[in-house]
């Protein structure tokens, strides 16, 4: 990245209506012994999908994890649905609605996809319930169908990535985490993963997703942070933010 974003507020028509689900408040951690986020502050609200943007080491993935309780924070705090989950676990937290497809997608790669979708609803004791979502996943990733008996780990990295998806929204997620989906991935699968998230969200699930490609992001996002060295430098609608001479620069190489 060339060019330093400095910040900016939040314009008045940005700021969205729904509630609160996820707020983060002067979040610090620290990873490898270098503190990689350093007050960070940001919200997503019930209904949106939010863009965390920034390159390679800006914090965006530890920022995640601390999210997801993977990770320790030094100091702030985390609310989801509107309490304190500083010190929870990623498996209580997806428990309740808190749910992360992780970088690198972490599918069980010797289990069937099938498998891995009944995973995703280890928390849950509805059998019927779980036979129809599994079907719905079939219904959003068509590839998963026609490949529902095969092994994870002899599936594409993009088919690795909707398998991730789906099972993570297996746990009916309140909030869905994605955290760099479309790393590693051909220019066609890009378009798909893409095509996906933007059609998980019209079905009304609520998205934090983090991603290095600004464009794309931004293009589906309802509003968008800019990360740079541990903290957020710029936030805004999506719309407005993609057009930004300061992002353009920086981010789309123009």
């Amino acid at each position: 990245m060339n060019e330093t974003i400095s910040p900016v507020a939040v314009p008045a028509t940005a700021q969205p209506a729904g509630k609160v689900l996820l707020k983060v408040s002067g979040l610090k951690v620290a990873y490898g012994g270098i503190q990689a986020v350093k007050g960070v502050d940001f919200a997503v609200h019930e209904g949106e999908l939010v863009s965390l943007i920034g390159s390679n080491g800006a914090g965006k993935t530890t920022t995640m994890k601390a999210i997801t309780g993977t990770l320790p924070f030094l100091d702030g705090d985390i609310e989801f649905l509107g309490r304190s989950i500083k010190g929870r676990g990623a498996w209580d937290l997806v428990g309740e609605g808190l749910v992360m497809v992780p970088e690198g997608r972490g599918v069980f790669t010797r289990m069937t996809i099938t498998e891995n979708l009944q995973i995703g609803a280890y928390i849950r004791d509805d059998k019927g319930g779980i036979a129809e979502d599994i079907e719905r996943m079939f219904t959003i990733f068509p590839r998963l169908r026609e490949r529902k008996d095969q092994l994870a780990g002899t599936m594409s990295g993009g088919e690795q990535q909707m398998l991730a998806m789906g099972r993570a929204l297996m746990a009916r997620p309140k909030v869905l985490l994605l955290d760099e989906p479309s790393m590693g991935l051909s220019p066609i699968m890009v378009d798909k993963i893409f095509e996906v998230v933007k059609n998980v969200y019209d079905q009304g699930v609520t998205v934090l997703l983090v991603e290095q490609n600004a464009s794309r992001a931004l293009q589906i996002a309802d509003r968008g942070y800019v990360m740079e060295s541990g903290l957020i430098t710029m936030t805004g609608d999506a719309k407005v933010m993609l057009d930004d001479p300061k992002v353009r620069a920086a981010y789309l190489g123009e």
